[in-house]
């Protein structure tokens, strides 16, 4: 038999995308949490109902004690007992199973589920997505949907359930006592209901607002903690300080609306509640007067009418912030769940390189405008060949590089390696076969261990050591120290590597790639971090990572891809060139500027020395 807090599976995987409705994204959130989710809410409708039974249990006895005098006389044990097994044993029970089922089944594992989904979601979505946003905004829309989801459910559960079973045994218990009660509870609570018809509406759209400002301040604070060194480098403290504030003021403003319209809803509400004993036990007592109520029912009727009054307080607190969790969730799906993502084809296979050649007919990718990207390149790389590729910024080059790793979906013509087309071919197979190492080299807030295994994770310990000397970066991992202590391997390199150089993540990010060791090799500026002593004592080992491999190389600095077997020159996301260097320094066409410029820029810088 399963434990309760394994009722629900708690990193299920959902079944096909998010969707962007309320209704249709719950489901697909609690998608298998169903059944516990209803067992809870059973449990707490059946706790809610033993409150109408102890106004119940109540009148059962002032009624004994009234018929007969004394409530202890041995005729009466029976009242007695039962009233003391419903108080001491049943309710308590009953009490605890439905406490167990929210606090065991419900929230400790709805909020992993829902979180654990919607992050599978988020991490398959496109390079656009993360590029159009910030990523603590999208951190914290994550956690805020899956909190709000497991709110609302747990408040579902624990209030909702509880508030109505309670109300209609209220309902049915005075009902016994005379349809005229009941009919004033009644009346009462459609008066209950259109109050909060009417807030509930202005409660979810204001908290919906909130949200939004709430995400946009960690979002800004997120972004500014990211950059801190070019905020202290360009000492622009009070300006980023500025920023914060003026999010955090609309925040405030957004929080304070929230709060008048909170204050007023409480106060609506418990005026009403206290509406409730007045026709309630009145009503009774006028029964009473007539001969058609007795002593039990008036305190029955009056302990109903308080339970309902005090309760009242609670539940349009509780529904205020479920309603103000579904505004969050709505937020969340709004900004989450779009479908920005490059699906596999249904029947997708695995890549298999058997040499690694490239081919690239008619490719086009201008981010949706008419100019931009690539603009229909044909190109062929044969197996093993080694290319270089050189341009102005702007020119193409990373896009053609994201479209070999398809980061983004061709607009025209198609990619194919060894007469595979890659769109046919699943993404995972397809990267898994390409080591690259690009200029932004990311690093994880993770020792410089998990940093290199990145590229192989089953990798042993030694394989690793080896890539990282052929590298050359384990004489200064060696004298690596983290604020907790850790060295060398074991030390974490601060987020996105902040503790490290550029030349060393650099050399961090081409262990990793030696370590990986796929056919095919792309190096965006990988040696642009790196003085030339440094580029020059670890050709070698880029020589070794080139070797039997089919590599594109991407450099502004000519000489790091003069070797190349072949060099090929973009301008405006065509190829206009395309030859060995002696080939273009003949033709004497725009490789030749370029290697003209760079060199004579050197060789001035000599001659006035």
């Amino acid at each position: 038999m399963l434990k309760l807090s394994q009722w629900i599976d708690s990193f299920k995987p959902a079944g096909g995308p998010p969707p962007r409705t309320l209704g249709a994204f719950m489901k697909w959130a609690l998608a298998g949490a169903w059944p516990a989710v209803f067992g809870a809410f059973a449990l707490s409708a059946l706790a809610g109902a033993t409150e109408a039974g102890s106004a119940l249990v109540l009148g059962m006895l002032v009624d004994t004690a009234a018929a007969s005098g004394d409530i202890f006389q041995p005729v009466n044990l029976a009242v007695i007992a039962g009233a003391l097994l419903f108080f001491l044993a049943l309710r308590p029970i009953t009490f605890g199973l439905s406490a167990a089922a929210n606090s065991i089944v419900i929230q400790p594992n709805v909020m992993p589920l829902v979180l654990s989904r919607l992050n599978r979601w988020v991490l398959g979505q496109e390079v656009s997505f993360f590029d159009d946003d910030f990523a603590g905004r999208l951190a914290q829309k994550q956690m805020q949907t899956a909190r709000a989801t497991t709110e609302v459910v747990s408040e579902f559960v624990n209030v909702v359930a509880f508030a109505l079973a309670s109300l209609f045994g209220s309902v049915a218990l005075l009902g016994a006592i005379d349809w005229r009660v009941a009919s004033l509870l009644t009346v009462w609570l459609i008066g209950y209901f259109a109050l909060i018809r009417y807030f509930i509406p202005r409660v979810r759209a204001m908290s919906k607002d909130r949200a939004n400002a709430r995400a946009m301040v960690t979002g800004q604070v997120v972004d500014t903690i990211t950059n801190v060194k070019t905020v202290k480098l360009f000492a622009h403290d009070h300006h980023e300080d500025r920023a914060a504030l003026s999010a955090m003021e609309v925040f405030r403003g957004k929080a304070l609306d929230m709060g008048y319209l909170s204050a007023k809803f409480r106060l609506v509400l418990m005026s009403w509640a206290g509406v409730l004993p007045v026709l309630l036990i009145g009503a009774s007592l006028l029964l009473m007067r007539s001969g058609q109520a007795s002593a039990g029912d008036i305190a029955a009727a009056g302990a109903i009418s308080l339970r309902i009054a005090q309760m009242t307080g609670w539940v349009s607190f509780t529904l205020m912030g479920m309603y103000g969790n579904i505004g969050e969730v709505e937020d969340g799906i709004r900004t989450l769940t779009p479908h920005r993502r490059i699906e596999d084809a249904p029947d997708a296979q695995d890549l298999s390189v058997t040499g690694g050649e490239i081919r690239i007919d008619g490719l086009k990718y201008a981010y949706g405008r008419e100019r931009g990207g690539v603009q229909g390149i044909d190109l062929t790389i044969k197996a093993g060949e080694k290319i270089g590729v050189v341009g102005a910024s702007g020119a193409g080059k990373s896009t053609l590089v994201s479209l070999l790793l398809r980061l983004y979906q061709p607009e025209g013509g198609r990619i194919m390696i060894d007469g595979q087309d890659i769109s046919h071919v699943t993404q995972q197979s397809l990267r898994s076969q390409i080591g690259m190492v690009t200029q932004d080299t990311a690093m994880f807030n993770r020792s410089a261990r998990e940093n290199i295994k990145y590229g192989r994770p089953d990798a042993s310990d030694a394989e690793m050591k080896r890539a990282a000397e052929a590298a050359e970066a384990d004489g200064f991992i060696q004298h690596l120290q983290d604020f907790a202590g850790r060295k060398a391997y074991d030390a974490y390199l601060g987020e996105r590597g902040v503790k490290l150089s550029g030349g060393q993540r650099q050399r961090i990010a081409l262990a990793r790639a030696i370590l990986k060791d796929a056919p095919i090799l792309i190096l965006d500026e990988a040696t642009s971090a790196l003085d030339s002593e440094v580029e020059a004592s670890i050709q070698s080992a880029l020589d070794h990572a080139m070797e039997g491999k089919t590599v594109l190389a991407i450099a502004h600095r000519l000489s790091t891809i003069a070797r190349m077997d072949r060099i090929i020159v973009m301008d405006d996301g065509k190829v206009t060139e395309a030859g060995t260097h002696t080939e273009l320094l003949a033709r004497n066409g725009a490789y030749a500027r370029l290697w003209a410029r760079q060199s004579g820029g050197f060789l001035g810088l000599d001659a006035a020395e």
